[in-house]
């Protein structure tokens, strides 16, 4: 099953990679569902069958989805800063690691919850 779910996510990526050199809007598009997120909500699904696991990974992906935006900032500036793509993508991750950092050493951490065994007939 792993790795199913590892050749479900590398075509998605090349897929979405191939389209988006070819028609950058449409790639970008394709970037903005959360064609990852959906997936991993599905194979949760179907791992668990729980609702908490559900709502627990989805309450997180609503916060850090926006403080991991910031890495898009030095690719929106470089053609004024003349970065090119390594140092632009180096910045990015350093500053979408700030804010997601910063976000994990001031919040709480979310409760861990521990294995649950069930008699499943």
């Amino acid at each position: 099953m792993l790795i199913l779910k590892a050749l479900i996510s590398a075509v998605v990526i090349v897929a979405v990679a191939e389209i988006a050199g070819r028609m950058p809007r449409v790639g970008a598009l394709l970037l903005t569902l959360p064609i990852m997120s959906l997936i991993a909500f599905v194979m949760t699904w179907n791992k668990d069958h729980d609702m908490t696991v559900i709502a627990s990974l989805a309450r997180e992906t609503l916060i850090l989805v926006p403080l991991g935006l910031p890495f898009f900032i030095p690719f929106v500036i470089s053609n004024r800063t003349g970065l090119s793509f390594w140092p632009s993508f180096a910045i990015g991750v350093l500053l979408a690691s700030l804010t997601i950092g910063a976000w994990f050493w001031i919040s709480s951490p979310p409760p861990i919850r521990p294995l649950e065994i069930e008699n499943r007939q």
